[in-house]
Parts: structure tokens; C-alpha cells; sequence
């Protein structure tokens, strides 16, 4: 999730395990905390593109990693505060060093959650900014936040906080299942043969939902409102995986498409081999477009290795697809 949000259940999660003992400091650290996890972003400025998708919301989006360093920084913290009770500021940090995965782990890329293993838990019920999900848990953040530590009121507004947004996250997977379904019942209506789908919101909402679609050579991309009408239509995508020609072999291309999951295309333009992942969908909603949110060029040098390079995006593009979603959302 966006560094607002993870900061708001960081603090919030801080008031509700140390909130009466130390008041707003609890928030002010649990905050901090819920930063934490997010700062592997760094590691893009010391390693290929590859490697730095493969390290973000590895490691640091762990239960190993909040096991080992929530006490390290409980023993820093208890070192300077008044409040010395080394144990109560270890379950603080801990309490918001967890609660960041598993909030992470509802988007479409996920968390490595158990990490070392390699697999990554994605439900995909939310988008990375969700408004419904962080504006009412700030409100009733700050409210509880002006109140004295030990009022009645302080604990109800920061219970009543992270009881809405953890409502509305469990709400999100009847959503998904909804939408899911009327995504499963279009392809049999339209006897369209697949091997599977993968269903997630579209950006800054949950009434807009987006499917890939999986055929034998194709990937097929819909959506869906629920304030639609008229039946779901697909666009067609060609995998043109064969593209990739000998590159198939290369290390980082396997790792890419592990990554991937293997959701994803292969296109040529200008003269540029490009990676699309499909995950994430599209910049624009215009029938036939090739310009993915994630897409890299593949790139080999002389000694034959092979590179990704990300595609820049334009705040043009940002514009064009937050037009082409309120739209959409409004219905087909």
C-alpha cells in the first residue's frame, strides 16, 4: 500500500498496544515503523532491475524480518524514552512491522510473506491507493489523537478506525468473488474456452474490477463495473512468447517471467523488444492499446547478457487513465 496508509495503521496499531502508557508517542513510533518494511525500494538504486523487483516486499515484508528486528528496535527506543519497558516498545514495532505485509499482501504484487520460501501471497482485493480504505481510518486516527492518553474516547476513535478498515478489507474478497463470477459466467455466454483467470481491482476503487483471461496462445482483458449493463467484452493480446526467441534461456528472462507469474506478453515497437506484464493492466482503456502500466524493454549487451529496462510513464498517461476509469466505473 501507498506510504500514507502503511503510516496510519502503523500509528494505529502503535495506539492500540502502547497508546495509554506513552499517548501520541505511540503513534509517532508505531508510524515510523509502518515505513520500515517499504525502505527495500532502495535496493533499485544498487541492483538491476530484475533483482530489485525480486528484493521489493521480500525480506523486509516478513514474519522472519519482524521477528528479529522488532526487538532490536524496542531495545533502541526503551535505551532514550522515559518509558524503559523494553518489552512493551519490542511488541509495538513488531505489531506494526506485521500488520504492513499483511496489509500489502491484499494487492496484486504481494508480499513474501514466509519468506525465505519464494512464493508470495497476493489476494489482489485492493489497489495499492485505496481512499475508501486509509480516509476514514486517518479521520478517526486524528480524533483519537487529540485526546488524552487514558480517555475512553481515545481508545473508542482508534478501535472504531481499525475496525472500519479491516471491515472494508474483508469486504473487499466478497467483491473480487462477485466480480469473478460475472467475469467466469461472460466467457462461458460467450463460449470462450480458458485455462485461468486473474481478477483485481482497478486503481483507486473497488467497484471497477479488471480479469486476465488465459487461452492457448492469448491472453484475453476485460472489465467489469458494478454499474454495468451491457455483457463484459474482451480485448484480445497475442502471448507471442516465441518472440523471445534464444532469450527464452537467459537467466534473468526466467526470472522475469517468474516474477510475472507468467502473465505476460511479448511486443515489438520501434525497433524496441518490449516485456509486458500483465498484471497490472493498462495506462489507457482505448481498444487494442499496447501501453502497459509495467513494461520493459529487454536489452542485451556484448558479452550477451540481458537487461529490463522500465518504460518510462508521463503524468499525461496518469491523466488519461484516471479519465478512462471514472468512465468505466460509471458503467458500460
Amino acid at each position: 500500500m501507498d506510504s500514507l496508509t502503511q503510516i496510519v495503521l502503523g500509528a494505529a496499531v502503535g495506539e492500540a498496544i502502547l497508546g495509554k502508557k506513552v499517548g501520541n508517542k505511540a503513534m509517532f513510533y508505531g508510524a515510523i515503523a509502518g515505513t520500515i518494511p517499504d525502505l527495500d525500494i532502495f535496493s533499485s538504486y544498487f541492483t538491476d532491475t530484475v533483482t530489485a523487483l525480486q528484493i521489493h516486499r521480500g525480506f523486509t515484508h516478513s514474519i522472519v524480518f519482524s521477528l528479529l528486528f522488532a526487538p532490536i528496535f524496542g531495545w533502541i527506543v526503551s535505551r532514550y524514552e522515559r518509558f524503559k519497558d523494553f518489552k512493551s516498545w519490542s511488541w509495538l514495532f513488531f505489531g506494526a512491522f506485521i500488520t504492513h505485509p499483511i496489509l500489502d499482501a491484499h494487492t496484486t504484487w504481494g508480499t513474501q510473506l514466509f519468506w525465505p520460501l519464494d512464493e508470495r501471497l497476493a489476494f489482489k482485493t485492493i489497489f495499492v491507493i485505496d481512499p475508501l480504505y486509509t480516509v476514514p481510518f486517518l479521520l478517526f486516527l486524528v480524533l483519537a489523537m487529540f485526546q488524552h492518553r487514558s480517555s475512553k474516547k481515545r481508545r473508542l476513535y482508534n478501535t472504531t478506525g481499525l475496525l472500519i478498515s479491516s471491515t472494508y478489507l474483508l469486504f473487499t474478497f466478497l467483491l473480487k468473488w462477485m466480480a469473478y463470477n460475472q467475469f467466469e459466467s461472460a466467457l462461458l455466454q460467450q463460449q470462450i474456452a480458458y485455462k485461468e483467470i486473474d481478477t483485481r481491482p482497478s486503481p483507486l476503487n473497488t467497484i471497477l474490477w479488471s480479469a486476465n483471461v488465459e487461452t492457448d496462445d492469448a491472453y484475453l482483458l476485460g472489465y467489469y463495473s458494478f454499474f454495468d449493463t451491457q455483457p463484459i467484452s474482451f480485448e484480445i493480446y497475442k502471448k507471442n512468447h516465441e518472440l523471445l526467441g534464444n532469450l527464452i534461456n537467459q537467466d534473468n528472462v526466467q526470472r522475469m517471467i517468474a516474477i510475472s507469474k507468467g502473465w505476460f506478453t511479448i511486443t515489438e515497437k520501434d525497433g524496441k523488444l518490449l516485456f509486458n506484464d500483465l498484471r497490472f493492466g493498462l495506462l489507457s482503456m482505448d481498444a487494442g492499446t499496447q501501453d502497459f502500466v509495467f513494461q520493459y524493454e529487454i536489452v542485451s549487451d556484448h558479452q550477451g547478457d540481458v537487461f529490463f529496462i522500465e518504460q518510462e510513464k508521463t503524468q499525461r498517461d496518469a491523466k488519461k487513465l484516471m479519465s478512462d476509469l471514472w468512465l468505466r466505473i460509471k458503467g458500460n
